[in-house]
């Protein structure tokens, strides 16, 4: 039986392939460093081409996982994109993320006084506004 297993099995590959290197090449991700305005440029040109819900929220994970908090240009096209897909729920919490990011209260507020025109145009509330400071 022993016989007709080892039959099976050819040794010449089985030896090439124990004795070949494995060495793998290396690949890296990203070759230089994105300056912030490029960052806000990208993704402001990211919202304002955004045709449907999925790529807002994929784009909103993105630009969020950085650590980087988006300029006010980024803000209003993610907000001009949610209302064009008509998502009121992703408009609402563009704020909730933007208030995790900031550094401070005030910060967030200078956010909330600079878009509350747009807000008012497209008809967006805050979640505070919505259900008071819980």
């Amino acid at each position: 039986m022993q016989a007709i297993r080892s039959a099976a099995r050819p040794l010449a590959l089985s030896a090439r392939i124990a004795a070949r290197p494995q060495a793998l090449p290396v690949r890296f991700a990203h070759s230089a460093a994105e300056s912030y305005d490029d960052f806000n440029a990208r993704y402001a040109d990211f919202f304002a081409n955004a045709q449907d819900l999925f790529e807002l929220q994929r784009g909103l994970n993105n630009c969020f996982a950085y650590d980087l908090v988006p300029s006010q240009t980024v803000v209003e096209e993610a907000l001009k994109a949610a209302r064009r897909v008509n998502d009121y729920s992703t408009a609402v919490r563009i704020f909730e993320g933007l208030k995790e990011k900031v550094e401070n209260a005030t910060q967030y507020q200078q956010y909330v006084t600079e878009t509350k025109p747009l807000r008012e145009e497209l008809g967006v509330l805050l979640k505070e506004e919505l259900y008071g400071n819980k």
